[in-house]
């Protein structure tokens, strides 16, 4: 399993080895000690499973606040996403920037994203599906969100409003500008 750092730290890129023969492939898609040995020793209580049948399909940006801030390791099994992770901590050198990468079935490809941030991901295919970990469980009376598309975030989505499916609440959150955080 390697692990790469990103432009904002605590942010990894994960990618586990695939063996494959005849009958297939395996693979270690998690690793704690793995993660511990690059400072990530984190509870992981919660897997989620999202499907999307589009493509086009945007989801976040999401986080939870305090006491119920999630950690999030993501990853693809079927399909490819653009995720996009935004650092709202505000008192971070980094606070407003983001990483955005390409995760798929095909790259193996998996993003580590810390407490702080907000998360999101536009689907690049039809009937992707995307598997992540948390590490605090939903919590509604915690949630929050930002506006996917907000100018200052400058977040290059390979889809434009028009062409985007997106829901009423995640249409609607508040710009950065207007971010309530609580710790």
């Amino acid at each position: 399993m390697q692990i790469e750092e990103t432009s904002i730290p605590g942010v990894l890129i994960v990618k586990p080895a695939r063996f494959g023969d005849e009958r297939g492939f395996f693979s270690e898609v998690f690793r704690n000690d793995v993660l511990c040995t690059h400072g990530v020793d984190l509870p992981w209580i919660q897997d989620n499973h999202s499907y999307s049948a589009a493509r086009g399909v945007v989801r976040g940006l999401h986080f939870q606040n305090a006491p119920f801030a999630q950690a999030k390791l993501v990853r693809v099994v079927r399909g490819a996403i653009f995720d996009v992770a935004v650092d709202i901590r505000r008192a971070s050198p980094t606070f407003g920037k983001h990483i955005a990468i390409e995760l798929s079935a095909a790259n193996w490809a998996q993003l580590f994203i810390p407490h702080g941030f907000a998360h999101g991901f536009c689907t690049l295919s039809e009937n992707t599906e995307v598997l992540y970990k948390v590490t605090a469980p939903y919590a509604p009376s915690h949630e929050g969100g930002l506006r996917w598309n907000d100018p200052a975030l400058a977040i290059d989505w390979p889809t434009s409003f028009g062409e985007t499916t997106l829901n009423e609440r995640d249409a609607s959150w508040p710009l950065l500008r207007d971010l309530q955080i609580t710790s």
